[in-house]
């Protein structure tokens, strides 16, 4: 049993020593960028960080919604024009970009960068017809 908690303890003390990004560090990564991120191997969307705290999310779709973030006990959390309810994930800089690990789910939904880029998201206008 003994031997079960010395291994526990090795395998969470990365996580536990490695608290995520501060705002600062967040802003000043991010700002001006547009990030995609991936999951499970997948593209799963895009977020171009503005000035001001300002950010568009697009899941590649040619939908957009506008959105602010801000720091909050350790994790920076983003609310969207569209949902008032915070999202909040911890960013953690990694060799190859950007981890973010979800913090509104018990399951913890982890993404990962892929890409960066200094151009906007493809956002096409409101949808419109007949």
């Amino acid at each position: 049993m003994l031997r079960f908690i010395f291994a526990f303890c090795l395998m969470t003390a990365p996580a536990l020593a490695d608290p995520g990004m501060s705002g600062a560090e967040f802003e000043a990564y991010a700002t001006g960028k547009t990030l995609h991120y991936g999951f499970s191997g997948q593209p799963y969307g895009g977020e171009e960080y503005l000035e001001g705290r300002r950010v568009r999310w697009s899941f590649l779709d040619g939908k957009c919604k506008d959105g602010l973030w801000y720091e909050d006990a350790g994790n920076i959390c983003f609310v969207y024009e569209d949902e008032p309810e915070p999202q909040c994930w911890s960013f953690h800089a990694r060799a190859g970009g950007l981890v973010a690990q979800f913090q509104n789910n018990p399951e913890y939904e982890e993404l990962y960068e892929v890409e960066q880029m200094n151009d906007p998201l493809l956002c096409l206008g409101p949808e419109v017809g007949v």
